[in-house]
């Protein structure tokens, strides 16, 4: 019984081992982490969703090779895991030791406690992206970049999509009027609802309702402004942002004097 459960275990961290080094990899061809990690887990579960990023992943060859090797591996490890659980199934209702029965079950239940916290540790994930990254540059010929590093997206920086509604404080304005930069948010691109993705905007882009926007920004600044609406409060919001990443400027200019 308990081999039984230390191969489910073991079936199971595998599992986990090859979703992030999918992950890893999609991130390679440009995906965000969070879509890369969906996009690795739908490939490998077989669960497919109709959206924007699952298309990207199809009409790209790199991604779309990932995405089958994934699914190959994902109905291999379904099969293991459902013929690992029969087996465990069939041992456990014909045990009649109760402590083994109990023995057997704590190993499977701190088993996978385990395997839940190493996979939602930033610190696990962060040194497991650098081994992954390092055999990917050495193996493959996938440009791997530790993005999360490279942008310090682990100390609040984010990299997030804003979709703009008609009433919002960013609708019909151009990126010059809406000074993004001033309060400390970077437009990388903007995608606009026909298909169309402009990258690297420039000052007169014209930001319209339904584009959605590609920005790199503090978290806490990305989430007031998806909820900035247009208007005369919109313009305060804006007006204090901007006081807001003055102090914060000032500050860090100052550490940087004290530094030197």
């Amino acid at each position: 019984m308990i081999a039984a459960f230390l191969s489910l275990l073991a079936t199971l961290t595998i599992s986990l081992v090859v979703t992030r080094v999918a992950t890893v990899a999609f991130m390679a061809t440009g995906m965000s982490r969070e879509s890369a990690r969906f996009q690795a887990r739908s490939a490998f579960t077989g669960v497919g969703y109709t959206t924007n990023e699952a298309e990207s992943v199809v009409n790209h060859p790199v991604r779309r090779r990932i995405a089958m090797i994934l699914m190959l591996l994902g109905n291999l490890g379904v099969a293991t895991v459902a013929g690992t659980v029969m087996l465990s199934v069939s041992q456990f209702t014909g045990a009649n030791d109760p402590r083994k029965v109990a023995f057997a079950v704590g190993v499977l239940l701190a088993g996978t406690a385990t395997l839940i916290l190493l996979a939602n540790s930033e610190w696990v994930e962060r040194r497991l992206n650098r081994i992954i990254s390092r055999a990917l540059r050495k193996y493959t010929s996938l440009n791997v970049q530790d993005y999360v590093a490279l942008l310090h997206l682990a100390q609040g920086y984010v990299i997030s999509e804003l979709r703009v509604e008609p009433e919002d404080w960013l609708a019909n304005k151009t990126l010059i009027q809406l000074a993004l930069p001033q309060e400390g948010v970077l437009v990388l691109g903007v995608q606009r609802k026909g298909g169309t993705y402009v990258g690297a905007p420039h000052g007169e882009t014209m930001i319209r309702p339904y584009d959605t926007l590609l920005v790199y920004a503090d978290g806490g600044r990305v989430e007031e402004l998806d909820s900035r609406r247009a208007g005369r409060a919109g313009d305060e919001e804006h007006a204090a942002a901007v006081a807001a990443q003055g102090r914060v400027e000032a500050k860090e200019d100052a550490e940087e004097r004290v530094a030197a």
